[in-house]
């Protein structure tokens, strides 16, 4: 008895390994693209550029929504880290789009990798996208002189947050394109959940100064979780509205209904 115990039990940690090899395989490929196309970094830039700039300055000025005795352009930053990890991740699966069209799905599909695994090595290239994207974010919030913490703790946890919104939007990215048949109706789709995800979120003006309709919505937001836990761990002195244990729960349980959503329907890809 003792040694089917102990057999189970490599059999476990053999599946379990096979499974990690091949999700961090799948996501390296992926991360190859980024190495080829360094210029997609360069560009993702300007648009959060433009929101620290021209919309966070304004409204700093303007003082017209109230955060306390914290500047409008520090209260915004990371909800426009925020927003540029959704951007990333919403359109994400239009690769896997092209990937169909291509007949790279069809391979993957005849392989003896888990599905799962497929949608996880998705999912992990898109976090590292979007810390990369972060970085680039650090660097244009402390030239416009943000105040943001630098401790171990708190870039470690900004890493964690960034890597698993990415994670989730990309997962929700690829769920659409396993339901839709072309690129051009991907793109609707993503054009028409970006803004709805983005404003009906805590990204530039805090819950409270919505409607009540629209803040069971917010609530119900995964972006909103991670927002809150980013202005915690980026901004000094910044109360969370939820316990960031609470925020990173949230986000961990999305993920892993998302992953099992998008691995059921991963095979109508390649119909």
């Amino acid at each position: 008895m003792p040694v089917d115990a102990h057999g189970h039990e490599r059999s476990y940690l053999s599946g379990f390994l096979g499974f990690f090899d091949k999700t961090l395989t799948l996501a390296e490929l992926e991360i190859r693209k980024l190495r080829h196309d360094p210029t997609e970094l360069l560009t993702r830039a300007v648009q959060p550029l433009l929101w620290l700039l021209v919309f966070g300055e304004v409204f700093t000025k303007l003082r017209v929504i109230p955060t306390g005795n914290l500047p409008y352009l520090d209260y915004i930053t990371p909800g426009i880290l925020a927003q540029s990890v959704l951007f990333i991740a919403i359109f994400y699966g239009i690769a896997t789009v092209w990937e169909r069209d291509l007949g790279i799905v069809h391979k993957f599909l005849v392989s003896p990798t888990p599905r799962l695994a497929l949608v996880l090595g998705k999912a992990l290239s898109a976090g590292v996208r979007a810390i990369t994207q972060a970085a680039i974010i650090y660097v244009l919030a402390v030239a416009i002189g943000v105040d943001l913490r630098f401790d171990v703790v708190s870039i470690t946890g900004v890493v964690i947050f960034v890597f698993l919104g990415a994670a989730v939007f990309s997962t929700l990215s690829l769920i659409i394109a396993c339901l839709v048949r072309t690129r051009e109706r991907f793109m609707g789709i993503g054009q028409v959940l970006t803004m709805p995800l983005f404003f009906a979120s805590n990204a530039i003006y805090p819950v409270a100064l919505m409607p009540s309709w629209l803040q069971y919505i917010a609530q119900g937001n995964p972006l909103t979780y991670q927002v809150d836990a980013l202005r915690g761990l980026m901004l000094p002195g910044f109360v969370t509205t939820y316990p960031i244990l609470l925020n990173l729960g949230v986000l961990v349980l999305v993920l892993m209904v998302l992953a099992l959503i998008a691995a059921r329907l991963y095979p109508r890809l390649a119909r």
